[in-house]
């Protein structure tokens, strides 16, 4: 089952390894990515094209007016269901990645590597809601997730190494 991964960037040029992120997420067959450009001032924005047109599983949403991430995650919600109809979709804010000095490349990685094991918990924690959720209210911080799951990998091992 294919998850959607909203991913917020906001003048992140010196954080995108093009390359490398083009090819992380060739690899990321199960997963649809949505890159959320929301108004940078830098090239951001024509890395993430570039990014989209190399890779048949990203897409692009360009906000025009900065939003807070919480509104830029529901852009990117919002086509991600319109789209693809997905009922599970995480998101990540790139600049929240960098403060914790975690690269987006591992993120792809880890999250590629562990989607069955998110999907699961995403499901386990959706099964225990009593009341149904909204789409909106169903999105999961994939942060949250891969803490909760204590999966050992590279990510991990950054996010600890930034705690130091």
């Amino acid at each position: 089952m294919k998850i959607g991964i909203i991913i917020i960037f906001y003048n992140n040029i010196k954080d995108i390894d093009k390359s490398l992120f083009i090819n992380q997420a060739k690899q990321a067959i199960e997963i649809e990515f949505c890159l959320v450009n929301n108004n940078s001032t830098d090239n951001t924005y024509v890395i993430l094209k570039e990014i989209k047109e190399a890779c048949k599983n990203v897409s692009l949403v360009n906000i025009k007016k900065s939003k807070p991430d919480l509104a830029a995650v529901r852009a990117g919600a919002r086509y991600m269901f319109n789209e693809f109809n997905f009922k599970h979709i995480g998101y990540v804010n790139a600049n929240v990645l960098n403060a914790k000095h975690i690269d987006i490349n591992n993120l792809i990685k880890t999250v590629n590597e562990n989607q069955d094991v998110i999907l699961k918990h995403n499901i386990e924690i959706l099964e225990k809601q009593e009341v149904k959720r909204t789409l909106f209210q169903s999105i999961f911080s994939v942060l949250d997730y891969l803490k909760d799951i204590q999966i050992n990998n590279k990510f991990q091992e950054l996010q600890k190494l930034s705690k130091l």
